[in-house]
């Protein structure tokens, strides 16, 4: 028998199984994380509603996946052996959750998912993730469902051994009459800086000889495309610093000076770039091999003319002929469906370069970027097939070089609390063709499970085209014991378990699904009003409306921008974060249900 006060404490949102005197199976929804003694995390405890259903029931639509978690409990300490089957066609993969220590505080909270086979043999307590009194393991369970999986009731079987009994569930599958789109309405990106991080996540691969031209290097590098491309996301690598130094695996290598500056060598740039800007790099996936959408060039004041002879004929004519020799190499290559970026992110502060790339703050400042963009032009002819577009990463100023530079900056990356004062800005971008996305950090771990849907579904009710975590491949450099958070990590480095490639994380899974869900719901603005569908899927997020995403024009805006300081950025936002203060756990199965009502209404 369950007692009432444990199935209180677990929200009524798990199915109990007959319990074997070892050990018991507990399942529960991909939005209630477990810990590590029996219960449900604090965050998502916290303003959920104790109306959860009984059991776990899985509804998916075709291509693509549904997510559940498993949770092993037993009082007293045992090896058990968990066995997961799904009928064909469905496939499932499994995960153990690593509960992770806080370093503030020292909860612990699950986030790193290590791939498991679906019979796995374990013990509770688990020695390798060395927790006190641990009564509970968790594991996360994907279903994939493939597009020509047919429509109709299927079941995933969980069985359990332990103390030579065996317990068993069956979780209800239901696959949709639809298919989750090909193309992401929201594109989400990951971003990260060079490559000289991951010799310390991945010190056996870093050990072979000439690491940084080594096939262990691009193999890394592909493997990180991989993990965020299987997850419905994308993955940027700026490969220059901010004193303008390229890494080799960057750029093409260069020879001569002035009008003979050529490119010499595109080995290790092709060895790099050649499988992601022609798909093959991701061949071997669910979602079929297909190329980068975006990506970084070396391009900076010092590449490929040096900054000393900035507003010199010399300088023009080597960024001319060398920009010229890549439009011209992509072409040759067929490289055509992917965005190339022109751009700069240098700050003056840094005193490498007397005026601001990133987050231009002072008007002296857009003349470079009108200049450079005249470069560009003159490099790359006007009816290239090669997709060229110049990145401008904007906050302080947003709204003043946006306006101003209609025709020099077409892809607008821009802070998400500056761009919510603005919502005429974005009208104005979007209706002259601009690509426009928003970053800001990654949701941490102890955060409500549902955060990490806060910022693609922003996108979305804002109508514009993407979102950016700024750094996604950082955990710390102790993420299993003393855990720093997780806002600058969305995925981790398997080394540990024996993976020599970063393995997923809770939030990455989490984040996959509203994104095939948005990708869902967007299709519905071809029979339903798009305003009524932002504000059904609002209401069912938070309770707000799509007009309560906005600080239309605050007073801090009538200022003039240099005045401003970030407290007072920060006091402009806080009546804007405090709404979604009260997000609670299940915010983004409320959006997923009313989904599916649409899909079944629609049929």
């Amino acid at each position: 028998m369950v007692s009432p006060q444990r199935a209180s404490l677990i929200c009524g949102a798990l199915l109990f199984v007959l319990p074997v005197r070892a050990a018991e199976i507990r399942l529960l929804p991909e939005y209630l994380r477990p810990d590590p003694f029996g219960a449900i995390v604090t965050e998502d405890r916290k303003n959920t509603a104790a109306t959860e259903p009984a059991q776990v029931k899985l509804r998916v639509a075709k291509r693509g996946y549904a997510s559940m978690q498993i949770v092993v409990y037993a009082e007293k300490p045992g090896s058990y052996r968990l066995r997961v089957t799904a009928p064909p066609p469905l496939e499932v993969d499994v995960f153990r959750e690593w509960f992770h220590k806080m370093r503030s505080g020292g909860a612990y909270y699950p986030d790193a998912l290590i791939p498991v086979s679906g019979t796995h043999e374990s013990h509770i307590p688990n020695p390798d993730n060395r927790i006190e009194n641990q009564k509970s393991e968790a594991y996360w369970l994907d279903v994939w469902v493939p597009a020509g999986a047919s429509p109709g009731e299927y079941a995933i079987q969980v069985t359990l051994n332990a103390d030579g009994k065996q317990a068993a569930a069956r979780v209800p599958v239901t696959v949709l009459d639809a298919n989750y789109p090909s193309d992401d309405v929201i594109a989400i990106d990951h971003n990260s800086y060079g490559s000289t991080w991951l010799p310390a996540l991945y010190p056996k691969a870093a050990k072979q000889e000439d690491f940084y031209t080594s096939a262990e290097l691009f193999r890394l590098i592909h493997a990180h495309h991989r993990i965020f491309y299987e997850h419905r996301g994308l993955y940027h690598q700026l490969g220059y610093g901010h004193a303008g130094k390229v890494a080799p695996e960057f750029a093409p290598e260069l020879e001569g000076t002035g009008r003979n500056k050529r490119i010499a060598n595109w080995n290790l740039f092709d060895r790099h770039y050649g499988p992601l800007l022609d798909g093959s790099a991701f061949a071997n996936t669910r979602f079929g091999a297909k190329p980068i959408p975006f990506v970084y060039l070396p391009i900076n004041p010092d590449w490929p003319a040096s900054f000393l002879w900035w507003g010199e004929p010399g300088y023009e004519a080597e960024f001319v002929n060398v920009v010229s020799q890549m439009e011209r190499h992509f072409r040759e290559k067929g490289w055509t469906q992917t965005r190339f970026e022109m751009f700069f992110n240098h700050k003056k502060r840094y005193k490498g370069y007397p005026w601001d790339g990133d987050e231009t703050r002072f008007e002296a400042d857009l003349p470079y970027f009108a200049e450079y963009r005249r470069l560009l032009d003159k490099a790359v002819p006007g009816q290239s097939p090669v997709k060229f577009v110049f990145r401008a990463d904007a906050s302080w100023m947003l709204a003043e070089q946006a306006r101003k530079q209609g025709g020099v900056i077409d892809f607008w990356v821009n802070a998400g609390t500056i761009l919510s004062w603005y919502p005429d800005i974005v009208e104005m971008l979007k209706k002259r063709g601009d690509i426009v996305w928003i970053y800001s950090g990654t949701p941490e771990v102890a955060g409500p499970a549902s955060a990490i849907t806060f910022n693609p579904l922003r996108a979305w009710l804002w109508g514009i085209d993407g979102y950016i975590h700024w750094l996604a491949v950082s955990p710390g450099p102790d993420p299993w014991f003393r855990f720093d958070g997780g806002d600058t990590a969305m995925v981790y480095p398997g080394s540990r378990f024996g993976v020599e490639a970063p393995i997923p994380s809770i939030r990455l899974k989490a984040q996959r699904n509203c994104l095939q869900d948005l990708a869902l719901l967007d299709t519905f603005k071809k029979t339903r009003p798009a305003d009524w569908l932002k504000t059904e899927v609002s209401k069912r997020y938070n309770g707000l409306g799509p007009e309560d995403w906005w600080i239309a024009h605050p007073p801090i805006t009538r200022e003039p921008v240099q005045e401003w300081s970030n407290a007072d950025i920060d006091s402009a936002s806080r009546r804007s974060k405090a709404r979604f203060n009260t997000l609670d756990a299940n915010a983004w199965e409320r959006v997923r249900r009313f989904l599916h009502e649409l899909v079944t209404e629609r049929k």
